[in-house]
């Protein structure tokens, strides 16, 4: 079975015995000069749903020494004090997983103003200093359009992925569509602009035991930022299946949204 916490700790099991560092997102934007002769993993989790699993995978990271960046939404099933709180108290980096422009309908101004309340709101746990857009695949609003108007850098941010990643030399793997290829299905959570060099290069797997031995093979990228839904992370089967099933038909519906756009 993949994507249960089992083979998630191998993952990262895999990774730290080939002699990869890690690196919150914060750390690799303070320190990506110092960074590029290594081995890393960018260790990224965006917290959309079920917030309780990510403390599970945050347990994992800290017993095996690593510190991971957790970036959570402003939503019920994500905003979970306690458990942010859990989080931030192992070592991790959190980080505001925004989505201002889906909740504001477009309008920028009132967007910036909600960016900066939501902010301040998760400076309580962390003293955040990176952000993420949240993908959003069912709203018309991307949130990275927010920045045409306004810079991030103005409330004290010095890093949002989707900018501040040197991609022509940090390989970029999302778990988007409960796979490490859903860039085929994904609307937002991609690369574009390097996705086709890297699936010319062979760079594509499908499940985690790909990576595991593509890393162990020793025929892996060097640099990594790798992301990860902790909702879809489970050893509990009925909800391993659930979010099997349910993931399955969303993928169904990113294929059909992805031919109509």
């Amino acid at each position: 079975m993949d994507f249960t916490l089992q083979k998630y700790k191998r993952l990262l099991q895999a990774f730290l015995d080939c002699q990869y560092g890690f690196v919150t997102f914060e750390n690799y934007c303070q320190h990506k000069t110092d960074l590029d002769a290594e081995r890393f993993v960018i260790l990224r989790h965006d917290v959309d749903l079920k917030a309780s699993n990510s403390l599970a995978t945050a347990r994992i990271e800290h017993s095996l020494g690593i510190k991971a960046s957790y970036y959570f939404r402003v939503v019920p099933q994500s905003n979970m004090p306690e458990i942010i709180k859990a989080i931030a108290g192992l070592g991790h980096e959190i980080g505001y997983h925004y989505e201002d422009m889906t909740i504001c309908e477009g309008d920028t101004q009132k967007a910036i103003a909600h960016f900066e309340k939501q902010l301040a709101y998760f400076r309580q746990f962390y003293p955040v200093k990176t952000i993420c857009m949240h993908g959003a695949p069912r709203s018309r609003f991307d949130g990275k359009e927010l920045w045409k108007s306004f810079d991030y850098h103005d409330n004290g941010i010095i890093g949002e992925p989707y900018f501040d990643v040197d991609f022509s030399r940090v390989f970029y793997l999302t778990d988007t569509g409960r796979r490490w290829d859903g860039f085929n299905v994904s609307l937002r959570d991609k690369v574009p602009v390097y996705q086709d060099e890297w699936v010319r290069q062979g760079l594509v797997y499908h499940s985690t035991d790909d990576i595991i031995r593509a890393v162990e093979s020793g025929n892996f990228p060097k640099r990594l930022m790798m992301t990860t839904h902790p909702q879809r992370w489970t050893d509990q089967r009925s909800e391993w299946l659930w979010e099997y099933l349910s993931q399955s038909a969303k993928n169904v519906v990113k294929r059909l949204m992805k031919r109509r756009s």
